[in-house]
């Protein structure tokens, strides 16, 4: 079943969260670096509130990452014309899944039968 999608608004939409996913790594990036391990100048406390801040750092800019990939793949399924039908059964893509995340691989009912 074909469907009329708007490419241009997913296209847009894509785009826009790269630039905000950009915006994000250029102030998150400063958390990830090692917490410093001089006791003299931070207690231990402090330290662990540190690497705990690191480490959840380190898993958003991970998380992040992962989102720019499934981006770039949703734009070059756009530019090859796949975009909007799930990669497991080929069907479509319902528009307001799409809406909601535009990177979305799977239909529903696929992405219901991984769980």
């Amino acid at each position: 079943m074909e469907q009329n999608l708007d490419l241009h608004f997913f296209r847009e939409r894509l785009a826009q969260r790269l630039v905000e996913l950009n915006e994000l790594a250029e102030t998150g990036d400063a958390a990830a670096k090692p917490v410093e391990l001089d006791q003299t100048r931070v207690g231990r406390l402090s330290r662990m509130d540190a690497m705990q801040a690191q480490a959840m750092s380190i898993e958003t800019k991970r998380r992040r990452e992962s989102e720019v990939l499934r981006i770039n793949a949703a734009l070059e399924r756009i530019n090859n014309e796949h975009f909007g039908n799930c990669l497991e059964c080929d069907e479509p893509i319902s528009t307001a899944r799409l809406k909601f995340d535009p990177s979305t691989l799977l239909c529903i009912n696929c992405a219901e039968s991984r769980e």
